[in-house]
């Protein structure tokens, strides 16, 4: 594979785990401290990168430099995977929220299901509901939340859990002392081009419509 080539497909693969992450090229270059029209260069393939932004924009992602660099593509859907306690990835955090996550399976453009873990922050809360096609399922590893849906409430400990449909308008925050630990599962729908992630949702106050819900009741989650 010659340059030119090699330039073509990190471009490609770093568009597309973005698009895969919801992210915008402006938050991208942000969060990896570089600029937006040099990472626009490189997605197109018109700009080689170092290895050091390369590490910078993996680590945003979630991707390991063999995601890019490696002969062949991650297939469209993923057959089969086996995922190792001591190769994930460090948890990303979220600087406006103080969120902690990683994706603990899944994430192939055709994958129906992704599986998360997250850790909520003991201060921050996103105080806003969010709906969106598909259903979740969350899991207390440890510590508590409260899980908003619609009018209800319901308070979840360490081995609870709760199943919902996500067009129901819904968010969920820590309570009690510590963090909360939860494993998620997202289904989306079949034409979905990817699931809505809501704790990576950017914030928005109190009556404002997230531009990432995409239904009729477009408020912000936890």
């Amino acid at each position: 594979m010659n340059p030119k080539q090699l330039a073509a497909q990190i471009g490609s693969r770093i568009r597309r785990a973005r698009t895969a992450n919801a992210l915008t090229l402006s938050a991208l270059a942000q969060r990896a401290g570089l600029s937006e029209a040099f990472l626009s260069r490189v997605e197109r393939g018109e700009a080689a990168s170092s290895v050091a932004n390369l590490v910078k924009i993996c680590s945003v992602l979630g991707l390991g430099l063999q995601d890019l660099l490696g002969e062949s593509a991650k297939p469209d859907r993923t057959a089969i995977a086996v995922y190792r306690g001591d190769d994930r990835n460090r948890h990303l955090e979220l600087e406006s929220t103080g969120y902690h996550w990683h994706r603990v399976a899944g994430g192939a453009p055709r994958d129906r299901i992704g599986v998360f873990h997250l850790v909520f922050p003991r201060r921050n809360k996103m105080p806003v509901m969010v709906s969106h096609p598909g259903q979740e399922h969350c899991y207390v590893l440890s510590g508590e939340i409260l899980f908003f849906v619609g009018g209800e409430r319901h308070h979840l400990r360490a081995g609870d859990s709760i199943f919902v449909a996500s067009e129901q308008p819904h968010r969920a925050e820590t309570t009690g002392e510590g963090e909360a630990h939860v494993l998620m599962t997202v289904a989306k729908p079949e034409h979905e081009p990817e699931a809505l992630d809501w704790w990576r949702m950017p914030i928005t106050g109190p009556g404002q419509q997230s531009r990432k819900a995409k239904s009729q009741t477009k408020e912000e989650v936890s």
